[in-house]
């Protein structure tokens, strides 16, 4: 991580596991997604160090999260986003690596757009999708829905990055920091170099404090700027990509570089 985001840290108030889900789950947002290079990204963390506190556990305030795609033969999560179909679904299990949990989470667009994310809790780290997986992805399906979820999935790409989150001390915003990520498909990896982040902002009308911040710094929220659909496209996973082209250049993951064997 940028050495110059890790001393800007140093300005915020912490705030626990549990006050921050007491304060602030989120489960139901609307979201915003910047890429700020660390230059730009400074200014902004000391304007959010008075309105905002940061997660912190036993001292760490910058969380490893490795995090497997689940996908259909024919690609259907990722294609459902590239061509902006409003009705879509992600599927993911995510490990929290620094405190052992790790949840089967499904995301989902409501009929106003909204983001809803549900999460089933798992047994241990690296599980699989087994039949109560299964079973929770059709249940998520059929609320949001009211149609069964009917495809098999496959694990399809795994990205693993460093997250720090902030929630704000008065509401209910909460905004999330990933840097030093890293996309990994079949035998190709790709890496975003570390003084590059993905900040998302997320809030009941996805126009929180943090967003008035980044628009008095001209910081301008990046469109379609989904990890999943970006490690695809970089990876080489899939034909068709022009939609997610403004933020691989903004990663710059378009011109080969940072592109090994896994």
């Amino acid at each position: 991580m940028d050495h110059s985001i890790t001393t800007e840290l140093t300005g915020f108030r912490p705030i626990s596991l549990e006050g921050l889900n007491g304060k602030a789950a989120m489960l139901e947002r609307l979201d915003n997604k910047y890429i700020v290079p660390a230059n730009r990204l400074r200014p902004a963390l000391h304007a959010f160090s008075d309105l905002f506190d940061v997660l912190e556990i036993d001292g760490i305030r910058a969380f490893t999260y490795a995090t497997r795609y689940y996908d259909d033969d024919d690609l259907r999560s990722y294609y459902d986003h590239h061509q902006g179909r409003r009705k879509r679904c992600k599927v993911r299990v995510r490990d929290y690596v620094d405190t052992g949990l790790s949840y089967l989470e499904v995301k989902l667009k409501s009929k106003r757009q909204i983001t809803v994310k549900k999460r089933l809790k798992l047994q241990e780290p690296g599980s699989g999708l087994d039949h109560s997986g299964e079973s929770f992805i059709d249940t998520c399906h059929r609320e949001i829905y009211d149609s069964p979820f009917d495809r098999p999935l496959a694990p399809v790409i795994e990205m693993q990055y460093m997250r720090i989150t902030l929630v704000a001390k008065e509401g209910g915003e909460r905004m999330t920091i990933d840097t030093e990520l890293s996309f990994k498909a079949g035998d190709v990896r790709r890496l975003v170099r570390p003084d590059i982040s993905i900040v998302e902002t997320k809030s009941a009308r996805g126009n929180g404090i943090a967003d008035a911040i980044f628009r008095g710094l001209h910081v301008h929220p990046t469109k379609r700027c989904s990890k999943y659909c970006v490690g695809m496209a970089a990876t080489g996973q899939v034909e068709r990509h022009n939609r997610f082209l403004p933020a691989l250049r903004r990663l710059q993951l378009l011109d080969g570089r940072a592109l090994s064997p896994a």
